[in-house]
């Protein structure tokens, strides 16, 4: 297992973090994943307020496995709500739970929307109580995780406050990669939030993806993408048990630079998916944006990039059927909400009939709602 500096914290996370939310409803089954990923070097538990028992099932498996306060690193999360009472009980309540005297991260959990961060830049707001938490020595870093659009990001990056972000980034979403430089920028650690499920369903790829990635599997390039940068602290690994561990770290020591041949396998795919889709890819310039009727049009229209030229048809069906479901977790109206107002169209460098790809997508993805796991 690889270590790195998680940004200016100063903290040594191991390059692959545990994430808990998948564990949270067996405290057998998560006191296993933990035990195994002990012994395979993962240092980092990443929980929070909202996966269900997962803080108690934590705090039990940590003292029933009697793992030393200093040598693990625990992550937890509290929504942003605009009352201070509430957020001082949540704080209390986490390190009941966790059976911890500090909490090594505590990230804002979806700082999505302008409203949050008002929110959190407010006198005596839910930031004032966690930046208190910190002097009392309850909490030792303050970070925030977010689905916000760029300039959000940027912004809130910018106030100074944090020292860490729980950020989207996948080799088939690499819109956010100014955020990694700002981040370097501003020193913050990068936390990858994950990488094998909203990154593509990776664990689950299809046939096609799976033959272009040949010898390698789709789930393990992804990693070695993401570990090839030296920015990124530390991945999250969503195991539910043990086995599920054991594929993903293979690749844990094995963080340096891409080989020729996976650079070249990189390139086969962005040409297949080119080739395949031809004059209906969409490059993600996102210049199409804002739409009136608020359809997310790069996002769906990304996800038909991936599930019509590269048979990724489980994933795309999975996230587009978010729209409409997830409140600010997931933003935008599905696609049959165009209007073909035609607003979208003088915009596009590349000239697609951008209403015609939004009806398509909806007939190929739409069915039945969802929701995120953790509600």
């Amino acid at each position: 297992m690889k270590y790195r500096r998680f940004g200016k914290t100063k903290l040594n996370l191991s390059v692959f973090s545990l994430g808990l939310m998948r564990c949270c409803y067996s405290q057998s089954q998560l006191l296993e994943t933990v035990k195994k990923a002990l012994e395979l070097g993962i240092n980092h538990f990443e929980t929070a307020r909202g996966y269900g028992e997962s803080e108690t099932f934590l705090g039990l498996a940590l003292k029933q496995l009697n793992i030393p306060r200093e040598k693990i690193f625990i992550t937890t999360k509290f929504t942003p709500i605009n009352d201070v009472k509430i957020i001082q009980k949540w704080l209390d309540e986490s390190l009941s739970r966790l059976g911890v005297n500090y909490i090594d991260c505590v990230a804002i959990h979806g700082v999505n929307t302008w409203q949050h961060l008002d929110l959190l830049t407010q006198e005596n707001s839910f930031l004032t109580v966690l930046q208190q938490g910190k002097k009392e020595g309850k909490i030792k870093h303050i970070g925030f995780s977010t689905h916000g659009n760029l300039e959000l990001i940027s912004a809130t990056i910018s106030t100074g406050f944090f020292e860490f972000i729980n950020l989207h980034y996948y080799y088939f979403f690499q819109y956010n990669y100014p955020i990694i430089e700002l981040a370097k920028k501003h020193d913050l650690g990068i936390f990858i939030i994950s990488p094998a499920d909203k990154g593509g369903r990776l664990y689950q790829p299809s046939a096609k993806l799976s033959q272009i990635c040949q010898p390698f599997s789709p789930l393990l390039l992804n990693y070695r993408f993401l570990l090839n940068n030296p920015q990124i602290t530390t991945l999250s690994l969503g195991a539910s048990n043990p086995d599920e561990l054991i594929m993903p770290l293979s690749v844990s020591d094995d963080d340096g630079e891409l080989t020729v041949l996976e650079r070249e396998i990189l390139t086969k795919i962005d040409d297949n998916l080119r080739d395949t889709l031809n004059t209906d890819h969409c490059s993600q310039c996102y210049q199409c944006l804002p739409c009136p009727e608020n359809i997310n049009i790069p996002e769906i229209l990304r996800l038909r990039n991936l599930g019509v030229g590269l048979d990724m048809k489980e994933y795309a069906s999975y996230r587009y059927q978010m729209f409409e479901n997830a409140g600010h977790w997931f933003w935008g109206k599905k696609g049959d909400k165009c209007t073909d107002c035609g607003e979208c169209l003088p915009k596009c460098p590349e000239n697609l009939d951008i209403p015609d790809l939004l009806r398509d997508s909806h007939t190929r993805f739409n069915g039945s709602a969802r929701r995120r796991l953790w509600e």
